[in-house]
């Protein structure tokens, strides 16, 4: 048998079932069309790639988790069809929240702790960022209901140059609402953390507006103490990153190449059966096959042997071509080497998916 028939050692599959409520304008998943895939779709892809794996997961969501009304029931089915079984993530649907009272008792139910929520700023910026009105409203609700239920809630905070101003609406915030306090009361750590997400998804299109070093120092301080301490950093340029001309600088001298193939993998699978590997936000370079057409055990192999486009250009293509493709050597916005490299990664392949 060849070693690439051998089975992974682990697969986890997520499927976007129902798909999100929200619009996000900083979405490292991209913002596509809701599907209403079934739960006999769910059971016939985990019958497809059973046998190719000695461990699998199954997940019915990877944009919003707990979004259909059925989720209970969604939970219990996975979890059947699952050989292993992820605790919930510490990630809630504040949509869901805002529209059924025994969604957050549920979510105490499964030994979540923590529950992460989203913020832009006040809630104009807020609402303007999820793309719905109302989120900011639903966000708050889902805030005191989590403390209602000895959850504690931890604020991820996106920024960009846009919004820079808005962060004093969220000091302010946390300040109104004593957060710290009425989580200390409770027995809980509260906690919060300023970032500006990898650039990739709806998030790429935000590139031009990205925080540049100058920046950061525009944060409210009282955020940025609470960044250091979630990040375990004691300069935020650690969590932000260096300016892309110091990483241009350094890996335009870089040839080397890279394969994203592990014995491990977590494969999206979109509402149309298109599978992608959970490196960066789907796209048709970044596809392994579909699954109305494909065999599973056929888009395995295609991703063992680097068989999506972007795949093969990270395998053969020296990082340095795509730098100097892509990158931009002026530039001051600031990114982590690893989400600046799959920017360049995706640009790169889109350009040549475009020829």
């Amino acid at each position: 048998m060849n070693a690439q028939d051998q089975p992974l050692n682990a697969l986890t599959l997520c499927l976007d079932m129902a798909g999100c409520p929200n619009r996000c304008r900083h979405c490292w998943l991209g913002v596509t069309p809701n599907g209403h895939l079934t739960d006999d779709d769910l059971t016939k892809v985990a019958a497809a790639f059973r046998p190719w794996t000695q461990t699998l997961e199954i997940v019915d969501w990877y944009r919003e988790p707990d979004y259909p009304n059925s989720y209970r029931e969604r939970w219990q089915r996975t979890s059947e069809l699952s050989d292993v079984r992820t605790p919930h993530f510490e990630l809630m649907s504040f949509w869901r929240a805002a529209r059924d009272p025994a969604y957050v008792p549920w979510l105490k139910s499964q030994g979540v702790q923590v529950c992460q929520l989203t913020l832009f700023g006040g809630a104009g910026r807020t609402d303007q960022y999820v793309g719905r009105k109302g989120a900011f409203d639903e966000v708050m609700s889902a805030i005191e209901q989590l403390l209602d239920c000895r959850i504690a809630p931890r604020l991820q905070v996106f920024v960009n140059q846009e919004n820079l101003a808005d962060l004093c609406d969220i000091a302010g915030l946390v300040e109104d609402l004593e957060l710290e306090k009425r989580c200390e009361e409770r027995g809980l750590a509260f906690s919060l953390f300023v970032h500006q997400g990898s650039c990739d998804g709806e998030n790429e299109a935000l590139y031009d507006i990205r925080l540049t070093t100058a920046d950061l120092e525009k944060i409210p301080s009282v955020l940025t103490r609470y960044t250091r301490e979630y990040f375990g950093v004691s300069d935020l340029q650690d969590v932000f990153g260096q300016p892309e001309q110091t990483l241009y600088e350094i890996l335009i001298n870089d040839r080397s190449t890279a394969s994203l193939v592990t014995d491990r993998p977590v494969f999206l699978i979109d509402k149309d059966l298109n599978v992608y590997p959970n490196l960066t936000a789907p796209a048709p370079f970044w596809c392994l096959g579909n699954l109305n057409v494909d065999d599973a055990r056929e888009i395995i192999r295609t991703y063992q042997n680097h068989g999506s486009l972007a795949q093969q250009i990270r395998w053969t293509v020296p990082l340095n071509e795509m730098v100097r493709a892509c990158g931009d050597p002026l530039s001051q916005r600031l990114f982590s080497e690893g989400d600046y490299i799959m920017y360049l990664l995706n640009r790169y392949s889109r350009n040549r998916s475009a020829r």
